[in-house]
């Protein structure tokens, strides 16, 4: 796995399973071989414009942070052709999933890295991303593991960074502690505002909204799910 060189500040900030049950055969394959060519190297400086990692023309670049599966990030991809897409995921078995997905549908608009989302967003030059998404992420729901959840006041400094002005921050989760715990943090920052105006703003899906399995499951158990969504000023 690659992170940059100079990342000792941040050893020890990824929490969570690395890997689970045991790849088959093609999962390993594609692991060895496709995984590789879609992942970014961070112990390269990153291009000036990020459009440059993608072998078609992009017009921007989104990133999504812990795509699990890949489901979400790849129907976005499928969805916009003429957008660069990175995807963030350090557990392998949902990389692996992933990698199967995009080697099927054929998709050349997505970039890789398989490692803490902050080691990215430090590598990443600054208004480069016009969308950062976070999408059901590990609630850590023991009030003592709280300090290990990704919203944190220095990953939401870390994301306004590469946020173009006027890009967003797209947060979704069915659980109440953590969605107040992202409005806490994005609120008190002054590089964001909460683009809200109504419940229904928070309440009901994004436009084109594919879904997600997490979300699925969370509907079918009794909780329902928030998307906030904060502008970058």
């Amino acid at each position: 796995m690659t992170q940059p060189p100079d990342s000792a500040h941040l050893r020890g900030a990824l929490h969570g399973r690395r890997k689970g049950k045991p790849l088959r055969a093609g999962q390993s394959e594609r692991v060895a071989t496709l995984l590789p060519r879609l992942r970014l190297d961070l112990s390269e400086p990153a291009p000036v414009d990020l459009r440059a990692l993608f072998p078609a023309p992009v017009r921007a670049v989104r990133l999504e942070i812990g795509f699990g599966g890949g489901e979400h990030l790849m129907a976005e991809a499928e969805a916009n052709p003429g957008i660069g897409f990175i995807g963030v995921e350090p557990f392998l078995n949902g990389m692996a999933k992933a990698l199967a997905g995009i080697e099927e549908r054929g998709l050349d608009n997505i970039r890789l890295f398989d490692n803490d989302a902050a080691f990215l967003l430090d590598w990443l030059p600054a208004a480069s991303l016009v969308r950062t998404d976070l999408l059901y992420p590990d609630p850590w729901p023991k009030i003592r593991h709280w300090k290990r959840r990704f919203v944190s006041d220095a990953n939401v400094a870390r994301i306004a960074r590469a946020l173009v002005p006027g890009g967003e921050f797209r947060f979704a989760s069915d659980i109440d502690t953590y969605v107040t715990w992202t409005l806490d943090h994005l609120r008190r920052s002054a590089d964001f505002s909460w683009t809200a105006e109504r419940a229904d703003d928070w309440r009901r899906p994004w436009a084109g909204w594919p879904g997600t399995r997490y979300e699925a499951k969370a509907l079918r158990e009794g909780r329902p799910p928030a998307y906030l969504v904060f502008r970058r000023h």
